[in-house]
């Protein structure tokens, strides 16, 4: 073997070790440049598969704009129950956490002083009135002034006045309920001294109750004495109906919002003040609408597009919408009745590129 055929021998070896050692970097990079296509070159490129999405054929449905916020059950009247004047409570007549009608009485303070005044003076009332009359014959036979007769009646007349102001002072000892309703914890008890800043307990009607929640100012004049409005209350799966009767007259300058009050009636309790409530308020509807999923428009450039189905690819349609919710959105140009609209791999599209259609969905939205 010659010297020269060694050497190309060699070199051949040489040459084969460095393509095995170079072979696996070979293929990573070639694994790569395919990860690296995308779809939407693929979908561009004649010789490639089509993408595979999913579309919907749009269908005409009715649309409700609804207007959602938070709100606060509020009781209908709720008072703490405190005495007008000062004294030691002598009795306490209410059960805690029962129902109460108004007038009942519920607390008495020490009035063994002010009736014994009473006493007094209702004692002095007979003579008082005789005295008066005994005045009025003399009167009319000019065996006395008139000025005495005068005399005698206004001492009647304040007597009676006093023992008013007694009575009145007796009915401020009485703790009574100003309305019907539900009487919450005692906080004091018998033998404890009562001032008109001692809270003895709270009363509270929930029946009817009242739900208290806000509007921003683009609302204000959708929502007025008289909508009506559906709402919820968390762990119950019931959908409760109540009328908005009152509206705030102005907005506050910090929030730019107006307060709005609404009223349930609460049928036997069942809801609390203080729960919180999701109130929904439907403005509008419109019949005939055309409404697309949310994950099936692109923003792009200022511009709002979508996919449509046409012979096989994707055709790039710019639209404009109108009310949205978080899954679903109203076109109000752009798109018709009847189009195939694509949901599905949007963001791997362009124009004209080639898709395949794997499945329809029916075109149902909330």
């Amino acid at each position: 073997m010659s010297q020269k055929t060694r050497i190309i021998i060699f070199i051949s070896i040489g040459l084969l070790i460095l393509i095995m050692a170079l072979l696996p970097t070979i293929k990573k990079k070639v694994k790569a440049d395919k990860k690296n296509v995308s779809p939407r070159e693929i979908g561009m490129s004649g010789g490639r598969q089509p993408l595979v999405v999913t579309a919907t054929i749009l269908q005409p449905q009715t649309l409700n704009d609804m207007f959602r916020m938070k709100g606060v059950m509020l009781p209908d009247e709720e008072v703490d129950l405190t005495f007008e004047t000062s004294g030691k409570i002598t009795k306490i007549y209410f059960q805690e956490g029962t129902y109460v009608k108004k007038g009942e009485l519920l607390a008495k303070v020490n009035d063994a002083p002010l009736q014994a005044e009473l006493k007094k003076l209702e004692a002095q009332l007979p003579l008082a009135q005789d005295r008066v009359y005994r005045q009025q014959m003399l009167l009319e036979k000019d065996a006395v002034s008139q000025e005495t007769y005068q005399s005698v009646l206004t001492q009647l007349e304040t007597l009676k006045a006093d023992i008013e102001l007694i009575k009145a002072r007796i009915a401020q000892t009485e703790l009574r309920a100003p309305f019907d309703g539900d009487i919450g914890l005692r906080l004091v008890s018998e033998g404890a001294y009562a001032s008109p800043t001692v809270v003895v307990a709270k009363l509270t009607k929930i029946s009817p109750l009242k739900i208290e929640f806000s509007v921003n100012e683009n609302m204000v004049n959708s929502i007025k004495p008289g909508t009506n409005l559906v709402f919820t209350v968390d762990n119950d799966l019931a959908t409760y109906h109540a009328t908005v009767y009152a509206i705030e007259s102005r907005l506050d300058v910090q929030t730019l919002t107006v307060f709005a009050r609404a009223l349930f009636q609460n049928p036997g309790g069942k809801i609390k003040p203080g729960q919180s409530a999701n109130v929904i308020i439907q403005l509008d509807q419109k019949n005939d609408a055309i409404v697309i999923p949310s994950i099936s428009t692109i923003r792009e450039m200022g511009r709002q597009i979508v996919y449509v189905y046409k012979n096989g690819k994707a055709k790039e349609v710019d639209i404009k919408t109108g009310l949205s919710t978080a899954s679903s959105v109203q076109v109000i140009d752009g798109l018709s009745i009847g189009d195939t609209l694509l949901t599905t791999g949007v963001m791997q599209l362009r124009d004209g590129a080639l898709v395949k259609i794997g499945e329809f969905v029916p075109n149902k939205t909330e």
